[in-house]
């Protein structure tokens, strides 16, 4: 290491200017330096490859991303994969290059579906006779109805609960020739099959979410025209909602794309490097989510860095356009919306959000905010000129210099930037604009609205937040950069290189699927959204694989996570022997939406997480406060932990399972969390009670589980194995439940069962969680096993062709994804660092 040191050109300047006498300032700023220089060092650079590149990173609702490996290579999203368009250009000496994004489709509606108007259809049950699909069809007996069709009826208006629908729309179309690109807008469950004029234009089996927008022939004709759809429900819900859009045809500009040299995640900034014709650019996306700081972790801003210079030793005339569009405040394109300047004495800034401003009246999955108002700052000492226009338009208008707003309310609506850099030369100047979101009341907790954290500071106004952030801009990126070297160089110790950049990879998404509250009884809530695997809120056992993050940097976040439980429980909500599993869809925590829950895994949960925050916070203060609630759940995994029933775990999409060998860990492991609990509370009596129960339950479940070279899925159930991860609280807790030989005997079975991109979860399927063989690698008791373990999940995280935020479900096999995309559960990742703390190491 000393040679590495004497011969980094960066770190032999760092030691020369290594301060001599300290003081608080020089400690920041060396600091600083540390973790500029530290990825001059071999075996400290970040992360160059991801499923998905995090750009704007604060919460469920306000999360931008990119989802291919060229920052200009296609439209920003959402992290549910709708349309968030982030447009970047830059202009040197007049010629304009892409950096960033690519113009969004837009589109016309010619017939509009649902979500713009309700509509008439002609509709049966019955199968019809003849061609059915024609215009000339006798429809008699048919019935008339308003779309959309299905079986929710908050929302749908015709009602339909059988097999099979027949429906016909007709409308009329003026002239055919205007119409650029003809694209099918429809929304199905189950298997559809659609006629355009006694044409077929489109089938599929299976379901479409949402909209799905396709291209289509175009059969229309001057006049009367027929749509006819025969839609079949296989099972379960049912839905048809369609219309007919035209796909506006594109202005051809002169804009080039500008060259991506590179791309850099660490923890808190994506950074991009770019060469533009003369000039080099490098765009950074700070989202400061620094956990032990919930002031700045609250704010919903984040900043877009841009910093340029001539490449070729001359000087050059730059200036840098972003275009975000009012996507980003609402849930469907066809909402609109209304923008306005916002008064600040320090910034320039641009405002949008819908005209309806349905505050807290959605919930759901595969859902977008839209209440509350996007905000886009640029300080006012730098050159800058901001407007509102289409999203049709913005390329035109910076290329031409028309900074006119040309559109300050409707569905097509962009809010645009243009920052002058001036004439630059070889030094880099650097200049900054911020992005953030005012959600107003983002979560409803047992149905009291309430307010964002960061209006708990003297912050009571958005304006203000922004004002601050910009105030605070040079601080704050210096405190991400330390933070950013400092955990890596954490990660790589504890688990090596590969481990370290796969926490890179977590850390921002974890934390962006939670929001951040409080509640009228004062306590803290960290609230997850349980991102398409459901939209529940706070579920147990989402909190459970996302803990380790939260207990390494702040283990208050980790009460706010089990708050709402414990209150669910203690207020005498929820009346059960053993704990909830969640406490509704978000955003709303009214109380529990999953049917059946998960008893042993849940009530395990709480208590091994509780015993966690002991264990982190140095005493048992926040196990006092629950005790009664976890001296119930205790009792119930003594009765009924050790042989679970026909139930679910948290891999709940794998089936019920009857003897889960896995499951009866957790419930030893919880019950010897709660006699460690118990001996912190000077308990003495009750910690020796449960401690004996868990030891004589070991001493069981070793033959039980026996299967000759492992252990089995199930007891009783040979030739089976799966992963045994809840095993991991024993060695991180220091509990010295299980002999070394179970944990021996397990990894040395891993490692003859891995596949290309991992360790099945378990004998049943190939495919996987990764949260979990992050934990399982933890058991092992040398680094190599643990990174052979690993390396799989990093070589799907860089190479899987699933380009959306890391799903952490995927095939083993192949590196797909199979489902669940943008978890918190990922903060999982961090067990070995966190084994490490725990463990002095």
């Amino acid at each position: 290491m000393s040679n590495i040191l004497t011969n980094t050109p960066g770190l032999r300047l760092l030691l020369n200017v290594c301060p001599k006498k300290f003081t608080m300032k020089s400690i920041v700023s060396y600091l600083c330096l540390v973790g500029v220089l530290l990825s001059c060092i071999p075996g400290y650079s970040q992360l160059n490859k991801a499923p998905a590149y995090p750009l704007i990173t604060h919460n469920p609702y306000f999360s931008v991303w990119s989802f291919s490996d060229t920052l200009n290579a296609s439209t920003t999203h959402h992290w549910t994969g709708k349309d968030q368009s982030l447009l970047g250009l830059i202009k040197v000496d007049g010629k304009v290059y892409r950096f960033m994004g690519k113009e969004p489709e837009v589109y016309k509606t010619i017939l509009p579906a649902s979500d713009e108007s309700a509509y008439t259809v002609q509709y049966t049950e019955t199968e019809p006779k003849g061609d059915w699909m024609t215009t000339q069809y006798n429809t008699g007996g048919w019935k008339l109805g308003t779309g959309p069709i299905g079986t929710d009826e908050t929302v749908d208006k015709v009602i339909w609960k059988t097999r099979d629908i027949w429906v016909r729309r007709t409308f009329s179309i003026a002239n055919i020739n205007s119409i650029n690109k003809l694209i099918l807008k429809l929304s199905h469950d189950d298997d559809a099959d659609v006629y355009l004029n006694g044409e077929r234009i489109y089938q599929k089996v299976g379901v479409t979410d949402d909209y799905g927008m396709v291209a289509v022939t175009n059969n229309l004709k001057n006049g009367e025209n027929l749509l006819a759809v025969h839609v079949i429900n296989t099972g379960g819900g049912s839905r048809l909602d369609i219309g007919l859009v035209d796909l506006i045809a594109k202005k051809t500009e002169q804009v080039e794309l500008a060259k991506q040299t590179s791309v850099v995640i660490n923890a808190t900034q994506t950074i991009y490097n770019f060469i533009s014709g003369k000039a080099d650019l490098q765009v950074t996306f700070t989202s400061p989510l620094l956990l032990n700081d919930l002031a700045l972790l609250s704010r919903p801003v984040s900043y877009i860095s841009y910093q340029v210079k001539s490449n070729d030793d001359k000087q050059h005339n730059v200036k840098v356009f972003f275009s975000a569009s009012a996507d980003i405040a609402r849930n469907r394109p066809s909402q609109p919306v209304v923008t306005q300047k916002v008064k600040s004495s320090s910034l320039s800034i641009l405002k949008a959000g819908t005209t309806e401003q349905p505050v807290l009246q959605k919930k759901g999955d595969d859902l977008r905010i839209d209440w509350g108002y996007m905000y886009v700052a640029v300080p006012k000492n730098i050159n800058t000129i901001q407007y509102t226009g289409s999203s049709t338009g913005a390329v035109s208008s910076f290329i031409n210099n028309d900074s006119k707003s040309t559109a300050k309310q409707g569905t097509d609506i962009v809010l645009n930037t243009v920052v002058a850099f001036g004439i630059v030369g070889k030094s880099p100047v650097e200049k900054f604009m911020e992005m953030g979101y005012d959600d107003i009341s983002p979560i409803q907790y047992f149905h009291t609205n309430l307010s964002p954290w960061w209006q708990n500071g003297q912050q009571k106004t958005i304006a203000q937040v922004l004002e601050k952030s910009a105030a605070e801009y040079q601080s704050v990126i210096r405190r991400c950069r330390v933070f950013n070297a400092a955990m890596y160089k954490e990660a790589a110790k504890a688990g090596g290189e590969k481990y370290a950049k796969l926490c890179v990879l977590a850390y921002r998404q974890s934390i962006a699927a939670h929001t951040l509250v409080k509640s009228r009884q004062g306590k803290i809530l960290w609230l997850s959204k349980e991102n398409f695997s459901g939209g529940f809120i706070n579920t147990v056992d989402v909190t459970y694989p996302s803990a380790p993050l939260y207990l390494l940097y702040n283990p208050k976040l980790l009460e706010g996570m089990l708050n709402g439980i414990f209150y669910f429980s203690e207020s005498g909500k929820f009346d059960k022997g053993f704990a909830a599993h969640d406490l509704g869809e978000y955003p709303f925590a009214n109380g529990q939406l999953y049917g059946e829950g998960m008893p042993v895994e849940e009530s395990g949960n709480m208590i091994i997480l509780t015993a966690a925050i002991a264990k982190a916070e140095g005493n048992a203060g926040y196990a006092k406060l629950h005790w009664k609630s976890l001296s119930k759940w205790v009792n119930y995994l003594v009765d009924e932990g050790f042989d679970p029933k026909n139930q679910l775990c948290t891999d709940d999409f794998a089936g019920h399972l009857a003897r889960n060998a896995n499951l009866s860990v957790k419930a030893i492991v919880g019950i010897a969390c709660y006699a460690d609990l118990a001996d912190k509370l000077g308990e003495k009596q009750k910690a020796e009670k449960y401690r004996e129960i868990a030891k004589g339950m070991v001493k069981k479940w070793m033959p039980l589980a026996a299967d000759g070279d492992h252990y089995a899925l199930a007891f009783g159930n040979s030739g089976t194995w799966s992963q045994k991860y809840n095993l991991v609280w024993d060695k991180v807790l220091g509990l010295n439940l299980f002999p070394d030989e179970v944990y021996d005997k397990e990894i040395k079975y891993y490692l003859t069962k891995q596949e290309k991109f991992g360790l099945p979860l378990d004998s049943r399927k190939t495919y996987t969680k990764s949260d979990w063989i992050l934990w399982s690698a933890t058991l092992a008791d040398n680094q190599k096993d643990f990174e052979a373990l690993i390396d799989p999940v990093y070589k799907y995280a860089t190479e899987t062709v699933s380009h959306v935020p890391l799903s952490d479900w995927h095939e083993t096999t192949d590196g797909r994804q199979v489902g669940f995309q943008a978890r918190s559960v990922v903060g999982g990742y961090f067990m070995k660092m966190l084994e490490n703390k725990f463990n002095n190491k």
